[in-house]
C-alpha cells in the first residue's frame, strides 16, 4: 500500500542540531530581538499558559486614637496575569540541485536569516500589534496611548521638555509609579539626539562602542532596532521600566529538514510539492509568551490609567494635539 507520510524528521535530522546549537540559536533570537534583549527573562514554561499572581489592591495603615483606641482591619487582593505561548515560524524550501550545485552549506546560511525574522516579527508584535496572535496581549505602543501615556512632538518640537519635561516621556512613566530604564526609539530619531542638549548645552546623548551599552540618553539606555520591526511613521520613541516586561519560551528553536509533504496556501492549493518537486524544506519553530507585569503602586492606584511605558509620537501621527 502506498504512503505519504515519510519525511526526514527530527529523528533522521537529529544529528544536524546539538541542543548547544539550539541554545546557541535562541541566543541569536534574543540578541537580535530588541525587545528580549531589553525585557526580564523568566524560566521556561512548562505548558503553553503560565499564571502570575499580580498585586491588585495596597493595604492600608491608620493610626490608634488613645491607648484603648480601635486597630482598622485592612486586606489585600490580586489578580492573575497570564503567560501565553505563540508559535513563531517560517520554511524555507530549497531545490536538491541548488543544494547540490553550492559551494557553501545552505543551512549555515538560512539559519542567521531565519533567526532575523524571527526577532523582527516578535519585536513588531510585541511593540506595535503588527501581526500579533491572539495569545499575546496588547502591544506595548497602543496599550500606553490607551493609558493616557504619549507626548506629542506638537508644532514647534522642544524635544529636551518633551522627553525630560514635567509633562514629559519620563515623567508619564515616573507618575504612574515607574522609574523608565530603557528606551527604544527609531532610527531616524537618533539625528535629532545628537543635536539634543541639557540647559548647561552639554549633549545628553551618548555614544560608547566599549560598552555593553552602547547609547545612552542623559544615563538611560538606549535601542535603535535595525530590524524593520520599528513603525516610525507613527512612533518616535518608547520609554519605559523594561523590568515590567517579562517573556519565557515555552518550546525552545528547533529546526527540521523535510524531503517529501507539500506547502499549501490558505485556501488549502498545494503550491509546492517537495517529492514531485525534488525539493527539501527548512522549517524553524519557537513558542513563547510575553506579558506586562503592572502591580498596583501608591503613586497610581487606578489600573486602567496606569502602565509602565509611555510613547513619544507626532501630532500628525496620532491626530493632533
Amino acid at each position: 500500500m502506498a504512503t505519504y507520510n515519510n519525511m526526514v524528521g527530527r529523528t533522521e535530522a537529529a544529528a544536524l542540531i546539538r541542543p548547544e546549537e539550539a541554545n546557541e540559536i535562541i541566543a541569536n533570537v534574543a540578541e537580535k530581538s530588541t525587545f528580549l534583549k531589553m525585557a526580564r527573562k523568566l524560566p521556561n514554561m512548562a505548558s503553553s499558559v503560565r499564571e502570575y499572581p499580580v498585586q491588585l489592591t495596597e493595604p492600608i495603615a491608620g493610626f490608634v486614637d488613645g491607648d484603648a483606641g480601635l486597630k482598622i482591619t485592612t486586606n489585600m487582593s490580586w489578580e492573575k496575569t497570564s503567560l501565553k505561548a505563540a508559535e513563531v515560524a517560517a520554511i524555507i524550501p530549497v531545490p536538491d540541485n541548488v543544494a547540490a550545485d553550492s559551494d557553501f552549506d545552505i543551512f549555515g546560511q538560512l539559519r542567521p536569516q531565519l533567526e532575523a525574522a524571527a526577532a523582527k516579527v516578535i519585536d513588531a508584535a510585541v511593540f506595535f500589534d503588527i501581526g500579533k496572535p491572539s495569545e499575546w496581549p496588547t502591544g506595548i505602543v497602543p496599550a500606553a496611548i490607551a493609558a493616557g501615556n504619549i507626548v506629542y512632538t506638537g508644532a514647534s518640537e522642544k524635544m529636551y521638555d518633551n522627553i525630560f519635561g514635567v509633562d514629559g516621556l519620563i515623567a508619564k512613566v515616573e507618575e504612574d509609579g515607574y522609574f523608565v530604564d530603557g528606551i527604544v526609539a527609531s532610527v531616524k530619531t537618533r539625528a535629532k539626539l545628537r543635536g539634543l542638549k541639557d540647559a548647561n548645552d552639554h549633549p545628553i546623548f551618548v555614544q560608547n562602542m566599549q560598552s555593553a551599552t552602547p547609547y545612552l540618553l542623559n544615563g538611560v539606555r538606549m535601542e535603535f532596532p535595525r530590524n524593520g520591526s520599528f513603525d516610525a511613521a507613527t512612533t518616535q520613541m518608547i520609554a519605559g521600566d523594561f523590568q515590567q516586561a517579562v517573556y519565557a519560551f515555552r518550546q525552545d528553536v528547533t529546526f527540521d529538514i523535510f524531503d517529501s509533504g507539500v506547502i499549501s496556501d490558505d485556501d488549502g492549493k498545494v503550491i509546492l510539492n517537495l517529492m514531485q518537486n525534488d525539493m527539501k524544506a527548512i522549517r524553524m519553530v519557537m513558542r513563547l509568551g510575553w506579558q506586562i507585569f503592572n502591580p498596583v503602586n501608591g503613586l497610581n492606584p487606578t489600573a486602567a490609567q496606569r502602565y509602565p511605558f509611555a510613547v513619544y509620537s507626532t501630532a500628525a501621527s496620532a491626530g493632533g494635539d
